[in-house]
């Protein structure tokens, strides 16, 4: 058996509904394997520290930063990246409402938008805020990144809410 055998593991993804097979260390990243095995790059490396918030994906449904999550850890998750997203909802609201300017932190902002609305499909003024704090872009206001997301709450649950 060479080293390569040894200290490489095969893992099975379900990466955005489709299932994935990689060898991968035991300590390697998924943002790394995303983007450096499954050439899904619409995850970003930023900070690699889980601050920025660029690399977020969504887990089960729910927001994570890739460059926290072992590869091995991903096993029998259901994985979604931005490349998963295209078309959706989210994704037209964030570009109806110019809520981007360099667009590194873009993917990462509707990843988030995405988990939250799954996760709190009624989510008030408050819900939002903090949600959104997790992830942090350098170029803009977050005034179009916030009118997106209420954009696309407006669209998909009552309309009496006060977002």
């Amino acid at each position: 058996m060479s080293s390569f055998d040894t200290d490489h593991h095969r893992v099975e993804l379900q990466v955005n509904g489709e299932q994935r097979t990689v060898r991968v260390r035991a300590a390697e990243t998924l943002l790394y394997t995303l983007r450096d095995h499954l050439g899904l790059t619409g995850c970003k490396p930023g900070c690699n520290n889980g601050d920025c918030g660029a690399c977020t994906i969504l887990v089960d449904g729910l927001p994570m930063k890739s460059c926290l999550m072992l590869t091995v850890e991903a096993r029998g998750k259901q994985i979604t990246t931005i490349e998963g997203l295209i078309g959706t909802d989210v994704q037209r609201a964030f570009a109806e409402n110019q809520a981007f300017q360099c667009g590194y932190c873009t993917p990462g902002f509707i990843m988030n938008c995405e988990g939250l609305r799954h996760a709190h499909p009624h989510a008030n003024e408050e819900t939002v805020r903090v949600w959104l704090e997790s992830n942090i872009c350098r170029c803009t206001s977050y005034e179009e990144i916030h009118r997106a997301v209420k954009d696309v709450f407006t669209s998909h649950t009552d309309k009496g809410r006060n977002l």
